[in-house]
């Protein structure tokens, strides 16, 4: 029982067109991802599920982490889409017997550890983060809705969503679901800590 904390970290980021993939581009001095990453095990909502794809763990740093913190999945199908990324979420989960998974980018820094553990304390079926009325991750999803998850294409949880939209419940967060997809985005991303809400 619990829910997961899931990073989906499987694209390509083709939109950003700098020296290095997006997620192991610096931030504040370190890993795009290792923002996000850091967030998902501070909320400490429970086991830590990251999915790769494009780059694998060792390249996003993941084996850096100590033994045990993360679980690894790596998307054969990654370039198909988001919503591969999710099934196998959705799977590891299921196999760990979490009923709920609470799930995030790898390219959104400033989501607080708060915002995590507030979506993961809903009760509903569907749930998600509200910032001041601009919904956004993380999002929570409950077992009983892992089967209507889409199996192909890059929509992830949208259509889940649109087609529940009386299970979904919006909860109040603190921070921001913006997410990095240009060099320029990131240049410009305020110069405190993104996550500097507990």
């Amino acid at each position: 029982m619990g829910a997961a904390a899931v990073l989906l970290a499987a694209g390509a980021g083709s939109r950003f067109r700098g020296n290095v993939h997006k997620l192991i581009a610096p931030l504040h001095g370190r890993r795009l991802i290792d923002h996000a990453l850091d967030a998902a095990l501070d909320a400490n909502i429970g086991p830590v599920i990251v999915v790769t794809g494009a780059l694998d763990a060792t390249t996003l740093g993941l084996d850096d982490r100590p033994a045990g913190t993360i679980t690894t999945v790596h998307n054969e199908q990654w370039a198909r889409g988001q919503s591969g990324s999710l099934l196998l979420a959705a799977q590891t989960a299921s196999e760990q017997g979490l009923d709920a998974i609470v799930v995030a980018l790898g390219d959104q820094p400033a989501i607080s550890p708060a915002a995590w553990r507030a979506v993961a304390h809903s009760t509903s079926p569907l749930a998600i983060a509200d910032y001041g009325g601009e919904r956004g991750h993380p999002v929570r999803i409950a077992a009983e809705m892992f089967a209507e998850l889409p199996n192909d294409g890059d929509t992830g949880a949208r259509d889940l969503l649109r087609h529940h939209v009386h299970l979904v419940e919006p909860v109040p967060c603190v921070g921001s679901s913006a997410d990095v997809d240009t060099v320029e985005e990131l240049e410009k991303w305020p110069k405190q800590s993104p996550t500097n809400s507990p």
